[in-house]
């Protein structure tokens, strides 16, 4: 009962930046924690960033430094600010939520949001 949608990717050339948005809406209940999964072609879906309501913050190694996620708990978004973007960066990037790290969903999807990092 929780819809989610992702906005704000785009195409970028590598060192560039941009923003994403996560909005979370209907009846929320997990949210507690509010993360960014990010998914290449032929490769697996691997976690980017997670944020706690209180603002506690966890990022795969692969972009730590680069990105930094936030969240505004009366929008019930989450932002992902990414910079000095890199090819590799390319992927479609989803949003869930659960009430823990652990936690996160994994079992459905949304559309995500496409980032293209040109070389």
């Amino acid at each position: 009962q929780v819809q989610l949608v992702e906005s704000g990717g785009g195409l970028v050339q590598a060192g560039g930046s941009l923003r994403l948005s996560c909005a979370a809406s209907g009846s929320i209940f997990s949210t507690n924690v509010m993360g960014w999964f990010r998914q290449a072609p032929g490769k697996q879906r691997e976690l980017v960033a997670t944020i706690s309501r209180s603002g506690s913050t966890k990022y795969g190694d692969s972009v730590k430094g680069r990105f930094t996620i936030s969240r505004d708990n009366a929008k019930n978004t989450a932002y992902l600010q990414m910079n000095s973007l890199k090819p590799e960066d390319t992927a479609v990037y989803y949003c869930t939520t659960g009430p823990s790290v652990a936690a996160l969903r994994t079992d459905s999807w949304g559309q995500g949001t496409q980032v293209t990092v040109s070389s």
